[in-house]
């Protein structure tokens, strides 16, 4: 009295069968890439726009220190008297 069993009453095409772990593997990390997409251009309308001003920054940056400069020329130098 009481058992559940998945053999008796029809309960067999309950019984959820667990997919291959190499299936579920690739679809957990789908999951995680899409999350991660998501995550990246949440509040960011135009991420190809943001794409082109990240490669121009870094274009900058590396003309910035090939000169030599490295842009701390500025007023550090001068005393406040």
């Amino acid at each position: 009295m009481g058992l559940c069993l998945p053999c008796l009453g029809g309960a067999v095409k309950d019984v959820v069968e667990t997919p291959d772990p190499e299936i579920k593997r690739r679809q957990l990390a789908e999951a995680a890439e899409k999350r991660q997409m998501e995550a990246s251009s949440r509040g960011i309308k135009n991420t190809y726009s943001l794409e082109q001003k990240k490669k121009k920054q870094e274009e900058i940056e590396k003309r910035i220190a090939a000169s030599g400069s490295g842009g701390e020329g500025g007023l550090r130098g001068r005393s406040a008297s």
